[in-house]
């Protein structure tokens, strides 16, 4: 399965009926709200023809009609051109109030909904990326991974409600506003609109370099926020190696690509809006010729002929902006179509129909002829073979690439195999459910994750509903009383991203409380103990030691200490399993591979721990 979010391109892009029913049932939930903010965007569109409407009596009645011309009200007599002359000029304010209340309603719908939808299809593309492979982290990088699952959702769903608001608001404004026009005059009418048909026509071009554009964008974009996450969490090794001047470099040309793409898409719609310009002030010349005409031979009145101008003038302004909106729209719908293919993006490793649950482990865990590969052809595990006995514990030693972390991610099946099976009591753990698989399994890595939180909160996710007894037991089990006790907050002190305030040992010992309260029976350390000094592996060991207990444990280490102590040894090279057996079996085999590795890496070890 191809996992990389960079190779996505929006296919489907275009296909606008597809994309609305696809984004629809997150409309559904607010589609009162969202139908109410759509009628109410009618009339405030159609409003923009009352000012333009009502030129055509205050131009024949108000300033060229006859003061002395009158009619008859219930028994009254009313001086139209006095009448008119303070209803106009009223009634113009009045419909301004009230578009502007409506434009009020409609701001607050608009954002309303478009939030609602916004944070719908984030939480379901949350739940996406949470249940996604291994692999699809090892592949993408973390900026393109945020720019695809929250800038792109932001794009698609919040502003969707807001484009089409609108793009109703200007069409039914547009269609106002021909109202006007055709009642003053259809021959002016005709010209002025077969001019904005005319001035639009362009936008239709430029749909495809929208695409291009905005899917390049998205790359860089992923680029830099990535350079920004790399900047931040990599701050050390960046002042320790004098690197501020390759970070600013690489954000450098990251802007300056950024900047390239915006200017291409700006030199091939920039166009547009000059021409457009030209193309309306030809056809308001051409109106103004034609109308002059009709005004000097009668058939059109000097008011008529006001009300058609200003009408026009008001239509072109919409017709320039719908460019802009049917630009922007296409933007909309190309995220769109960016976010859906992250739904179609299914992880490779599910749970089977009609799981097996597993239940703790009652005899062996066992490799038969495993194959394994991370990319094609480049075979990583090749025919392994390894049984581990229930409460046994085996550390996996050999050099650097040979294998060992592989061993122990396909146990939780991080990844799947490629041939051969793996077994707990004789079942193939791809019968497993997942989550009961996945429950039977703790682990312990070398630089151990810790969430922003609380330790309380981080040990608690080890089993949310432990009691406060085995909280308590825990922490004095992984030896976490020690340093908790000098913090003021206890176990309630906040440990900052990635638990950054702890030390490497502390750090460590809350996993190993997290690992515990877990009480999984079977243990993965993955070098736990690797990257810390004397006095914090001491300590370190004695919460291990007791994390083990009467439990089925795969032990990666550099330690000879932990080796030694353990069940059996197995040397891992090259993917195979190339010896196996206790340290005393393996250093009696003349040339072994782990009595060469001992005489290489543990012997100093050994030498150093007996002159202590």
């Amino acid at each position: 399965m191809n996992y990389m979010l960079k190779n996505t391109v929006s296919k489907d892009a275009f296909r606008y009926k597809y994309l609305l029913e696809k984004i629809f049932p997150y409309i559904k939930p607010v589609l009162g709200r969202s139908i109410l903010n759509l009628i109410i965007a009618i009339p405030l569109g159609l409003l923009d023809g009352i000012v333009a409407l009502s030129l055509k009596p205050y131009m024949d009645y108000v300033i060229n009609g006859n003061p002395e011309q009158t009619w008859t009200f219930m028994g009254h007599t009313v001086y139209i051109q006095a009448w008119l002359a303070a209803v106009i000029p009223f009634g113009i304010v009045m419909f301004a109030a009230f578009q502007g209340v409506l434009k009020y309603i409609n701001s607050y719908l608009t954002t309303w909904t478009g939030n609602k939808i916004s944070n719908a299809l984030k939480v379901d593309l949350f739940k996406k990326l949470t249940n996604m492979d291994t692999r699809f982290y090892d592949v993408n990088s973390s900026g393109l991974v945020l720019t695809r699952f929250l800038s792109d959702p932001e794009t698609a769903s919040k502003n969707v409600i807001q484009m089409l608001e609108t793009f109703v608001a200007t069409i039914f404004g547009l269609l106002g506003l021909v109202g006007v026009l055709l009642y003053n005059s259809w021959q002016l009418a005709v010209i002025g609109v077969a001019v904005m048909g005319i001035a639009i026509t362009p936008v239709t071009f430029l749909r495809k370099r929208i695409k291009s554009v905005s899917n390049a964008s998205m790359v860089v974009g992923g680029n830099m926020t990535t350079n920004f996450n790399e900047t931040f969490g990599g701050n050390k090794i960046m002042t320790a190696y004098n690197l501020q001047k390759t970070q600013n470099r690489k954000f450098e040309t990251q802007i300056n690509e950024q900047f390239n793409l915006t200017m291409s898409l700006t030199k091939r719609a920039g166009w547009m809006s000059p021409i457009m310009y030209t193309v309306c002030s030809v056809g308001i010349a051409i109106v103004m010729a034609f109308g002059t005409h009709l005004i000097l031979s009668g058939q059109l009145s000097a008011g008529s002929f006001m009300s058609f101008v200003t009408s026009l003038l008001l239509l072109y302004k919409p017709t320039k902006t719908l460019g802009n909106t049917l630009t922007s729209l296409q933007g909309v719908f190309v995220a769109m179509g960016r976010v859906f293919e992250l739904f179609d993006m299914n992880p490779a490793i599910t749970t089977p129909k009609n799981a097996l649950a597993l239940n703790g482990l009652n005899n062996s865990i066992e490799f038969k002829n495993v194959n394994f590969e991370y990319e094609k052809n480049i075979p990583v595990l090749k025919e392994f073979n390894l049984k581990v006995r229930k409460n046994e514990t085996i550390a996996l030693v050999g050099n650097s690439g040979g294998g060992k972390s592989t061993v122990v991610s396909l146990l939780p099946r991080f990844y799947d195999i490629k041939d051969g099976s793996i077994e707990f009591d004789g079942a193939d753990i791809r019968k497993f459910d997942l989550t009961s698989l996945r429950n039977n399994i703790s682990f312990v890595f070398q630089d151990n994750f810790l969430f922003t939180g609380s330790i309380r909160e981080n040990i608690l996710m080890g089993n949310e509903h432990a009691s406060e007894a085995d909280i308590q037991r825990v922490i004095t089990m992984a030896h976490l009383d020690e340093f908790i006790s000098t913090f003021e907050s206890g176990i309630d002190t906040f440990v900052g991203e990635r638990g950054i305030t702890l030390s490497g040992g502390q750090r460590q010992r809350v996993a190993i409380a997290r690992a515990m309260l877990k009480d999984a029976p079977v243990i993965i350390l993955d070098e736990a103990t690797s990257a810390l000094d004397n006095k914090s592996e001491a300590i370190v060991q004695k919460a291990l030691d007791n994390l083990m207990q009467n439990k089925t444990v795969f032990v990666i280490a550099h330690r000879l200490s932990t080796i030694k102590n353990a069940d059996r040894i197995a040397v891992i090279n090259a993917g195979e399993l190339a010896e196996l057996g206790t340290h005393d079996e393996l250093m009696n085999i003349p040339d072994g591979k782990y009595k060469h590795l001992y005489e290489m890496q543990f012997k100093n070890q050994e030498l150093t721990q007996l002159n202590n």
